[in-house]
């Protein structure tokens, strides 16, 4: 079946045009691309942050009638349709999360609540097609209002699951005809969030939630989160607040904090340590998060005690009962006294009790842990690197150089703990330099063209530049976090999710210590996280390290697509061989791309992608 425009080179040369005008015609469609498109592949430093409105006016159409007309002339020249459009996946898979399935975790074998863990290596099922959106699904609304407003559609959680979810959850949400809220109308937060902050750092001897910084706590693990009011309240204070709670087919912490755009990643406490290095956070913080601290002798506790920084705090709060002897145990039939046993043996001291609300410092004193008659040994080898091990019944990080008071680090990295991460003061400051300028160009380039809340629909035209609905940036590859770092400087209303690959330089101790979020992940698997819940997928040199480790650079840019909402963004940077075989991928998966000559002499490009939002 051939297209009009094959027909009508047919009449002009024949059923077999010369080849020197298909290359004519070839050069003639590659101009008109350049001149109609939206990106500037001349000068990358050159690059404006905005432009006249009606420059873009239905440039997606422009754009898609130049590329139309360029596949169709390169079919032509080889002979045959090489690229063929990806398929869309089944209506099952729209808030589909792989490596959590359950039934072939079963299957396997696995019992006492394993089941439900992360098993990658079970659920080796690659389905080679693009995942849609709900049939309700709209664009999210501009930051800060889809903070504490969100489309029902966008989430798998339905009216009669709100209504039988209890009184906290009532208390957290309003659910309206579409829509579910956060947020009163008059700007006071419904579930008492403020109040509760007041009254952790109270416990913990300060004046106001607003001195936290000053106390030393930056970043923040909420196990359990809800659905992300108390992290909201927190990034508001400019503290890191990640969410880490377990997968759930409906109804997901996660995927309503991620809707918010608040920090989330799916984690489980059950038998695995988290993706994290040790000595990662300030303060870890669990309400009613269900899990029974005082099962399996206390191995729970040593993950906390893992992950948290020396004089960092765990704050518990959970309903209690009073008992006859006068102490108080939990619904879950945690008691003060069992709790302490273990938190003695940690050299944790209580610092504060309050009705509900335990919180305990972990010391300062990396000697403790020797000294204690009843100690728990210490870790031997390296424990930076774990990814999803073991729960280990050790303790972890006493002879790290990164053990460092938190009330002792300053807000900048200084020279000596660049050095116990083997940087030189010259290579940091060189590459923040870097990332500075890389922003600039990466937000002059995208400025225009990132809308606002219009919940459009395919074909729609697209509101007038410049709107910013970047609210996330995942960074794929994320070196020393200096992308994360220069958008914090910027003063641009994102965060970052720091990935660093396993296989490359663990780089992800650095970035905790900066007061970043951030995770260890292997991307020869899926990402822990829902459909649809990045704004702005980040690369640079992934492409070339998942070629090193053997993986599959068409099943990493599906994975890219999955987790990319309607509309995101994609910036890959990477050798020009490896960018030109993504664009051929990327016209596979629909993305509307282009390649971006930096013109510094380097063999390294840009490819600039957007994803479509598309329904069928």
């Amino acid at each position: 079946m051939r297209g009009p425009l094959v027909n009508k080179l047919s009449l002009i040369f024949g059923p077999r045009p010369p080849l020197n005008c298909i290359l004519l015609c070839l050069v003639s469609v590659c101009v008109l691309i350049v001149l109609l498109s939206p990106f500037s592949s001349t000068t990358f430093d050159s690059v404006t942050s905005y432009a006249k409105p009606d420059i873009y006016t239905n440039y997606r159409k422009l754009k898609e009638q130049a590329r139309n007309d360029y596949l169709e002339l390169k079919s032509i020249s080889l002979g045959a349709n090489l690229i063929k459009d990806v398929g869309l996946c089944g209506k099952e898979r729209e808030n589909y999360v792989p490596c959590y399935n359950v039934s072939a975790n079963l299957l396997a074998g696995l019992k006492d609540r394993e089941e439900f863990d992360r098993h990658c290596e079970l659920s080796q099922e690659h389905q080679n097609c693009l995942v849609r959106p709900p049939k309700e699904y709209k664009i999210p609304l501009t930051w800060p209002t889809g903070r504490d407003v969100i489309w029902s559609g966008n989430v798998k959680l339905t009216k009669d699951q709100f209504l039988s979810s209890g009184s906290m959850t009532k208390r957290l949400m309003l659910l309206e005809e579409n829509q579910i809220a956060f947020h009163s109308e008059d700007g006071m937060i419904v579930d008492g969030v403020k109040d509760y902050s007041h009254l952790i750092a109270d416990m913990i001897g300060l004046g106001s939630d607003t001195e936290f910084l000053q106390a030393g706590v930056r970043s923040v693990l909420d196990i359990g989160c809800g659905f992300g009011s108390f992290g909201a309240h927190l990034l508001s204070l400019r503290l890191m607040a990640l969410c880490v709670a377990p997968y759930e087919p409906s109804g997901s912490q996660v995927q309503l904090a991620l809707e918010r755009g608040l920090p989330a990643v799916i984690g489980n406490f059950i038998s695995k340590q988290l993706p994290f290095p040790s000595l990662s956070y300030d303060m870890v913080h669990c309400a009613q998060c269900g899990i029974i601290w005082d099962s399996k002798d206390g191995l729970f506790l040593i993950e906390i005690d893992r992950l948290l920084k020396p004089g960092g705090y765990f704050v518990l709060t959970s309903p209690t009962t009073q008992q006859q002897d006068g102490t108080t145990s939990t619904k879950k039939g945690i008691t003060s006294s069992s709790l302490e046993g273990f938190t003695k043996k940690l050299c944790w001291s209580l610092l504060a009790q309050q009705e509900e609300t335990f919180i305990w410092q972990k010391t300062a004193d990396s000697q403790c842990y020797t000294s204690s008659q009843d100690e728990i040994p210490v870790c031997k080898g390296n424990d930076m690197q774990m990814y999803y091990q073991p729960l280990a019944r050790c303790i972890s990080g006493t002879t790290s150089h990164r053990w460092v008071p938190i009330h002792s680090k300053s807000d900048h990295l200084n020279s000596t703990e660049l050095e116990i991460h083997g940087l030189h003061p010259d290579d940091f400051f060189e590459d923040s330099n870097f990332w500075k300028l890389a922003l600039r160009n990466y937000w002059s380039l995208l400025s225009p063209l990132i809308f606002s809340d219009h919940p459009k629909r395919p074909g729609d035209d697209d509101p007038l530049p410049p709107y910013n609905m970047v609210r996330n940036v995942m960074d794929m590859n994320a070196h020393y976090g200096g992308l994360s770092a220069a958008l914090m400087e910027a003063r641009k209303a994102v965060w970052v999710m720091n990935v660093v690959p396993l296989g490359a330089r663990n780089t992800l101790p650095l970035i905790h210590d900066r007061g970043f979020a951030g995770v260890l992940h292997n991307w020869c698997e899926p990402f822990p996280t829902y459909p649809r819940t990045y704004d702005l997928l980040h690369a640079n040199g992934l492409l070339s390290h998942i070629a090193s480790q053997k993986c599959s650079m068409f099943e990493l840019l599906l994975e890219m697509d999955c987790i990319l909402r309607p509309e995101g963004w994609i910036i890959l940077s990477d050798t020009l061989g490896t960018i030109e075989k993504a664009r051929t991928l990327a016209a596979q998966i629909r993305w509307e791309a282009r390649v971006i000559d930096l013109q510094n002499g380097s063999d390294q490009r840009l490819l600039v992608c957007q994803k479509p939002f598309v329904r069928k």
